[in-house]
């Protein structure tokens, strides 16, 4: 038995999970049914968003579920008419074990690390938020507890020294996606040797937990290099960012996209520097980060000589 002769049904959300849902689909793979979550109302109208997936789904004719709740006997009845041999999950939400345990196969996850290292929601941003020099993608066996599962395959990327999350984001996308197609084919033809993750001997942990706004808030008492990669670990979402406030006591959030380092600095952590024309720096612990890709509240994302010209008097804010 191939992979291609396997019913597979696909769990995921956002577009990180399109890439995989593509390539079973475009290689001619048997994707019976998608499972992901239900429309959210989203921008300033408040109208229903599709999910990426649905999207895509959508598109190429895709049996569809959206289920509120997985333990929901409705939904689990669906879900069993679809007599899945496997079930791939990418970018999706934590399962109940009625539901992993379903196909004759079970269910794999791809993971965005090279677990053991980086379980939680948002492993990407701490990687490089941490300073890596590498990280990759994990297939690996769902069990009970999450991110836990024997692996299966992983395949590496490094993280250069001006990778956004971003950058890492569509390249993990797409070597992924082939990791998916290699990982069915392998549990299709019984051609793999899973590792449990309790055998792999790391130092400690690092884990990858949900961000959340004042993770996202830069502390200027750090050293240049923690900040930057702060900076590069959230863009270009959610975004690093910091306040500033003017000599009358008016405050601005401003998000900051990228930033290069500068030479050693004594200045005030926080201190900014400008010309007021083509130059924004702002001082760390022992650094200076210029500012080369910003968003100021209520305005557009621009690069800082744009931001320049239409806002004076930048050297008289400060950072709060």
């Amino acid at each position: 038995m191939t992979g291609k002769d396997l019913r597979i049904v696909f769990m995921g959300t956002p577009d990180f999970a399109v890439a995989s849902l593509a390539a079973l689909v475009e290689n001619g793979y048997q994707v019976v049914g998608v499972i992901t979550a239900p429309d959210k109302p989203a921008g300033r109208g408040r109208k229903l968003q599709e999910p990426a997936v649905k999207k895509y789904a959508s598109e190429k004719g895709l049996r569809i579920l959206q289920p509120e709740k997985l333990k929901n006997p409705d939904f689990i009845r669906e879900l069993q008419g679809l007599k899945a041999d496997l079930q791939v999950i990418v970018a999706f939400r934590m399962l109940p074990e009625v539901v992993w345990s379903m196909p004759r196969l079970g269910t794999f996850n791809l993971h965005g690390s090279l677990l053991p290292q980086y379980r939680g929601a948002a492993p990407l941003n701490w990687a490089v938020i941490n300073g890596e020099k590498e990280t990759g993608v994990t297939t690996f066996l769902l069990s009970h507890e999450i991110d836990t599962g024997a692996i299966l395959f992983q395949e590496k990327t490094p993280i250069g020294d001006n990778d956004t999350v971003g950058d890492i984001h569509d390249r993990l996308m797409d070597i992924g996606a082939q990791l998916v197609l290699k990982t069915v084919d392998a549990l299709a033809e019984g051609n793999y040797s899973p590792l449990d993750q309790d055998e792999i001997k790391v130092d400690s942990l690092k884990p990858a937990p949900k961000l959340f706004k004042d993770d996202c808030r830069i502390d200027w008492t750090q050293t240049g290099e923690q900040i930057r990669n702060l900076i590069r670990g959230l863009s270009p979402y959610p975004a690093a960012w910091t306040e500033l406030e003017d000599e009358n006591g008016n405050s601005y959030t401003m998000k900051i996209y990228f930033a290069d380092l500068e030479a050693d600095s004594d200045a005030k952590p926080g201190t900014i520097e400008s010309d007021e024309k083509s130059y924004l720096k702002i001082a760390a612990a022992d650094r200076r980060l210029s500012i080369t890709d910003l968003q100021l509240s209520g305005k557009k994302r621009m690069k800082t000589d744009e931001f320049l010209r239409g806002f004076h008097s930048i050297s008289t804010l400060r950072t709060r």
